[in-house]
């Protein structure tokens, strides 16, 4: 995308006007990242229908103001880093208009508009907690993997875009019916050899790029606006644990929690999943740093409620760096725990180390119950169904449980 707006730059600084040879540079372009012929781009069919779309070039196709937007740059990386066509990103208007909550009359969801099934495969984690096919790194590099393998299965990228919405399998038998991959012929609206849906969207991908690389239309500026928006605008990935409330993380940095929860479609809950050790969320960029020094003070406050003590008799020679290591504990947990200014240590002194209670994901057996398992560990059955958010006692044979002790 930035390689076209350098073209229409140019153009720009050359008192505004577009020449042929800069029409033929973006025609050749797009073609060649599609691996389509460059007369197909000037077919009469083509045309056609990409002057219904010109004539609508002072609408608006994408909402500024919408939170997935803030991504598009980002998008934009990964596609380039993993070398498939920035043109993609068109394909990804064309499927959802970058609206990370779309869905399909067949239940295709998110950006990249992906099926459960497909989404499972490359990687995505859909369940009670998460659907990360709303989640818009996520899901594009999921995207990113399927496009790679239908790009090796096909060895053309214009085939890519037509498996990925049509499936590979049908793809497959239209090409084998037409006796040629040329796009000329596949698309032909008389033969079709795929369906309508499927020749059209090919034409709307590449309509959306000519017409976002003409300075003149809405969806150019549009673009360049998102693409050069300040800080404010960019979005960063952190880690936080298992179990974390975006409640908690909004108001630890003084973040509306609408705001946090429109970063972050992908949790059904406003939680992240209590099943894993960490977990990525995404915060404004202008507000990593607070989130840095305020989230290390909170899991420093965690461990402290959350532990348990032993005594260590320090023996002669002994340093606090080998006794943290030997407890697998930090450093500033022991000084804390006993009140400590400096690291000199006598022998015979007496360390309180602090030792964290053990979190294991514990499996339901045939004739478990939560009043069993809680009595098997010495918990309260309370805290048990908290910890996997369970409103009654109701439990599977199979399911995994957190348990605290």
């Amino acid at each position: 995308m930035r390689t076209l707006l350098a073209l229409f730059l140019s153009s720009v600084l050359s008192f505004g006007s577009a020449t042929m040879e800069s029409d033929y540079e973006v025609d050749r372009y797009i073609a060649d990242s599609l691996d389509i012929p460059y007369s197909f781009l000037h077919s009469a069919r083509f045309l056609g229908v990409y002057k219904r779309y010109e004539k609508l070039k002072n609408r608006s196709f994408i909402d500024v103001e919408r939170i997935e937007t803030y991504f598009i740059p980002e998008l934009e990386k990964i596609l380039e880093a993993q070398g498939v066509p920035e043109i993609f990103l068109f394909m990804a208007m064309a499927e959802s208009n970058f609206v990370s909550h779309a869905k399909s009359s067949k239940a295709a969801v998110g950006i990249w508009q992906f099926m459960p099934k497909t989404a499972r495969k490359y990687g995505l984690r859909i369940d009670r907690y998460v659907d990360e096919r709303k989640d818009p790194i996520k899901s594009t590099n999921a995207a990113v993997k399927y496009l790679k393998f239908l790009y090796q299965m096909f060895g053309k990228w214009y085939l890519a875009a037509l498996a990925y919405n049509a499936g590979e399998g049908t793809v497959i038998r239209a090409i084998k019916r037409a006796g040629t991959d040329d796009p000329s012929v596949l698309l032909d609206p008389k033969k079709k050899y795929l369906p309508k849906e499927s020749r059209l969207y090919l034409y709307k991908i590449l309509s959306f790029a000519k017409l976002s690389y003409d300075f003149d239309s809405k969806m150019s500026q549009e673009l360049g606006y998102i693409l050069a928006r300040s800080d404010d605008y960019q979005v960063i990935p952190v880690h936080v644990a298992g179990g974390e409330r975006l409640a908690s993380i909004a108001e630890l940095i003084r973040l509306k929690l609408s705001h946090l929860k429109s970063l972050n479609p992908h949790l059904r809950r406003g939680i992240t999943p209590p099943d894993v050790k960490r977990y990525t969320i995404y915060l404004p960029r202008f507000k990593y740093l607070a989130f840095k020094k305020a989230y290390r003070e909170k899991k420093k406050r965690r461990v402290a409620r959350g532990s348990s003590y032993l005594v260590h008799e320090v023996k002669k020679g002994e340093s606090l760096y080998a006794i943290a290591k030997r407890y697998d504990v930090s450093i500033g947990a022991i000084k804390r725990a006993n009140r400590l200014s400096g690291s000199l240590l006598r022998a015979g002194q007496k360390l309180k180390i602090p030792i964290r209670r053990k979190k294991i994901y514990y499996v339901v057996r045939p004739g478990d119950t939560i009043i069993k398992i809680a009595r098997r560990f010495r918990i309260d059955p309370k805290k048990l169904k908290k910890w996997n958010d369970k409103k009654d006692n109701l439990i599977k044979v199979g399911e995994k449980l957190v348990v605290i002790y």
